[in-house]
């Protein structure tokens, strides 16, 4: 007699039956909703951060950029045409940019100096700090920035001048509407009208200053179109356009890399979670074994047993998911707060639809993929099976997974490369990740296995400790996964922070000269040695010459590449955007070293050469012989390249990409630049006021301020990788947890029986300690080279520094994770110390 199968049981049904058996405050699925909330709210914060700021560069380009296209050129002034081109388009504002020194009284301090015309700003108005909406101030006043104001202790009404000419402070500024398309700037802004700079001599020929144009559209373009027009129109002027769509290329590039880097850190961290995850869903389910059992029996089938749980389980990740959307937005504000005058944020609270949509799919994901397991486990067991738990823990059942399980990783994978700017990296990093996890499960199953087979010690404790890494139902997999990836974590960010800051300590205070000094004439360059002799004696001086050009083309005579024909700038080849420093000189500079070809004679005469940064060149694919066409003020010049030279970028002494022979630019107009090197313990402040007074069109600026503003700058930045790192730690913590937990009902057995056997309170602590100590000890082992072999790479091929790390250091952060992980361990298996053995094994 054939028994027929019972129907399936409705949803609604199921339902009932799922919210009977859920406790409102989620008992026994706390591990999941801890878990998935970490990894949520991460990424929802993370996501609608970076969303805000791209909307914000989106929605504000044309005010970021002051127009609706930019354009720049250097040491120059635009010609009629360029001017008359620009006109036809629409409303024009030009002015002038360029580092100046500020002097009242005794004090003096670096500014950028901000020349603009009548017609700025074009987009918007600029508004003083006592509520007026101005323009461009009239002769003989300036606008100042509040740090320029506090760094000179001026106020409204008081006087100070800029290359010896005497100004007013007209007003303070509090909100100018197109800094951030201003770019960086070694001081705060000082705005002044157009006359003001040619009338104190700092657009003098050779000086250093950019002539900045803006346009306003009389009739409908298309930007790029109209920056493509001019390109053509004028292909040797060296021109440098922007267009609303591009506002702040550098910010974009910044905040692209920086986001995806992050939601790169957080989906790791969600999906070491989602371990965590799987764990908890499997406690949950050995404690509800008897329910399931009963259901059973009475006629449930695996698929029923399924839907109740998948409800149940589901319930919990909707409500931890919720729950990690409301707080990653309510936390962007305090994000905003740290970042708001580096970055444009929408202040307030902000909701990102899709940022929240794409966290929340994440987060859902991960959990259908690590509760597939424990959910076709319980539905596969039979009921007498499960009746048995002290004999029979459930087992993964891994066929019934493998379709959700893979389908759940495959529209991961597929989601994270979809919303990626750099999908190769993205999938580098998934890769590594995967990598990592596997490395790390599969040296938990060969512990299993060594431990199994090896021979057992006398010593009663240290072989009960061992056993319990092999026995049936030991959660030895996931404690390797969870403790190798939280100390290796640890030696992650101990072997980056304490390079990094090695770098900064051993490097920067040593080599980096104390002043840098722009627009020094050609012919006083005696005159300014002698002026450092007689303040400081003893400085070292150091002078170059200084132009500006932008690379045209490159590549073999005949068949050069020009530049405004790419679609797109190559990687590592950022001397193309834009115009750069060039220089001459007739010996390998310091600081260089020639890695192919050879140097030009002192009196060399022949056909122009250059000599190119080996990076910048290995990018391009350039060779010996080949030719650079540069635009030198509005000129076109080409030279063949002899020879490529290593730089030392860290030295903040003078670099340039492109170093060329004497008779190459010695004919054009230009100044020098200078560094100064003071002996110990020399005045820094005299030789800046003799400087300023000496050499007033000169731009003076101490590196000490602004080796302390970056810095700045690096800490708020690091915080963000921080806190991101932090919670992946978290979650390393909670799969730690999350293991206990899932062992909890074996080892109460289990303590239980060797209490009845005479064991102590100690003794079965010291038991649980042996667990992890042993464990723990064979991962620090593991998590010292893979940690700092991740690290290494960070350090050395990500930021380009060298591997200077402090492995004192790293030795204290790995032993205080290790003591903080067998902390936590201790803590969670203390409730197993205090049942009774008698209420224990009534429950048998």
């Amino acid at each position: 007699m054939t028994i027929p199968t019972p129907p399936p049981l409705p949803w609604s049904r199921a339902w009932r039956i799922a919210r009977r058996d859920l406790s409102t405050r989620f008992k026994g699925l706390r591990l999941l909703l801890t878990c998935l909330f970490l990894g949520v709210a991460a990424l929802a914060a993370i996501g609608s951060l970076t969303g805000s700021i791209e909307r914000e560069l989106a929605t504000r380009g044309r005010a970021i950029l002051g127009g609706d296209i930019g354009l720049e050129v250097w040491q120059r002034a635009l010609t009629p045409d360029e001017r008359a081109a620009l006109a036809a388009l629409g409303r024009v504002s030009l002015g002038v940019r360029m580092q100046a020194m500020a002097s009242a009284g005794d004090l003096t301090a670096p500014v950028q100096l901000k020349a603009v015309d009548r017609n700025w700003p074009l987009v918007g108005r600029l508004r003083l700090s006592d509520g007026r909406l101005v323009g461009a101030p009239p002769p003989g006043q300036a606008w100042l920035a509040e740090g320029a104001a506090e760094r000179l202790g001026l106020a409204p009404g008081q006087r100070f001048t800029i290359a010896g000419r005497p100004l007013t402070v007209g007003g303070i500024i509090a909100d100018e509407p197109d800094r951030l398309g201003e770019g960086f700037a070694w001081g705060p802004p000082v705005i002044v009208a157009d006359s003001f700079p040619a009338a104190a001599g700092l657009t003098a020929p050779g000086a250093q200053f950019r002539t900045r144009a803006r346009v306003a559209f009389a009739r409908p373009y298309d930007p790029a179109e109209a920056a493509d027009s001019l390109k053509r129109r004028f292909p040797q002027s060296g021109l440098a356009l922007r267009t609303r769509d591009n506002a702040a290329p550098g910010t974009e590039r910044f905040v692209e890399r920086m986001g995806e880097f992050l939601v790169l850190v957080g989906l790791a961290a969600l999906v070491i979670a989602g371990i965590g995850i799987g764990l908890g869903v499997s406690s949950y389910l050995e404690g509800r074994r008897t329910s399931i059992a009963t259901l059973k029996v009475l006629g449930a089938t695996g698929a029923d047993i399924a839907r109740i749980t998948l409800l149940q389980v589901g319930a919990a990740a909707l409500a931890a998911t919720l729950a990690g959307l409301v707080v990653g937005v309510l936390v962007t504000p305090l994000l905003g707060a740290a970042l708001g005058d580096l970055l444009p944020l929408t202040p307030g609270v902000v909701i990102d639809p899709a940022a929240l949509a794409r966290a929340a799919a994440y987060g859902l994901l991960v959990a259908l993929v690590f509760t597939a397991g424990p959910l076709a486990a319980a539905r596969a067991f039979p009921a007498m099976a499960l009746m048995r738990a002290r004999v029979d823990p459930l087992r993964q059942a891994w066929r019934g997974a493998a379709w959700p399980i893979g389908l759940g990783l495959a529209a991961l994978v597929a989601l994270a490369l979809a919303t990626a700017a750099q999908p190769l990296v993205t999938l580098g990093f998934l890769g590594g990740a995967a990598a990592t996890l596997a490395l790390l499960a599969s040296l938990g199953v060969l512990l299993r296995r060594v431990v199994a087979v090896m021979p057992r010690p006398r010593q009663p404790l240290l072989r009960t400790a061992l056993a319990n890494l092999h026995r049936p139902g030991a959660q030895t997999v996931a404690l390797v996964t969870a403790l190798g990836f939280g100390l290796s974590a640890f030696v992650l960010l101990a072997a980056v922070q304490s390079s990094l800051d090695a770098n900064i300590a051993a490097r920067v205070p040593q080599r980096a000269p104390d002043f840098f000094v722009l627009d020094v004439p050609r012919d006083r360059a005696a005159a300014f040695r002698a002026a450092v002799d007689r303040t400081a004696p003893g400085a070292q001086v150091r002078m170059v010459p200084n132009l500006r050009g932008a690379i045209l083309a490159y590549g073999p005579a005949g068949r050069m590449v020009r530049v405004a024909d790419l679609k797109a700038i190559p990687e590592d080849a950022w001397a193309l955007r834009g115009e750069r420093g060039l220089t001459y000189a007739a010996a390998v500079p310091e600081g260089n070293v020639l890695t192919a070809g050879e140097w030009w004679p002192a009196d060399y005469a022949g056909p122009p050469l250059v000599s190119v940064d080996e990076k910048l060149g290995a990018s391009l694919g350039l060779r010996l012989g080949d030719r650079i066409a540069v635009s030198v003020l509005g000129v076109e010049r080409e030279a063949r390249i002899a020879s490529f030279r290593r730089i030392d970028w860290d030295s903040l002494g003078f670099n340039y990409v492109l170093v060329f022979s004497p008779n190459m630019l010695a004919d054009a107009p230009h100044n020098l630049a200078a560094t100064i090197d003071l002996p110990a313990g020399a005045p820094r402040g005299g030789l800046l006021r003799a400087l300023v007074r000496a050499f007033p069109a000169a731009s003076v600026v101490e590196t000490g301020a602004v080796l302390k503003d970056a810095r700045a700058l690096l800490d708020r930045m690091s915080v963000a990788i921080l806190a991101a790192a932090g919670v992946a730690v978290l979650a390393g913590l909670a799969v730690l947890l999350g293991a206990i937990a899932a062992s909890r009902r074996t080892r109460t057995y289990d303590t239980a029986v060797l209490r009845v056997l005479g064991a102590s309170r100690g003794q079965v602590l010291a038991v649980l300690l042996g667990e992890y100590a042993v464990l723990g000890l064979l991962l620090a082992v593991v998590a010292l080279p893979l940690g700092t072999g991740v690290a290494w790479g960070i350090v050395v091929q990500l930021f380009d520094f060298e591997w200077l790390p402090s492995w004192p250091a790293i030795a204290a952060v790995l032993a205080a994770g290790l003591a903080l992980v067998l902390g936590f361990a201790v803590a969670a298996t203390l409730p197993v110390l205090r049942e009774r053995p008698s209420r224990v094994l009534r429950e048998l």
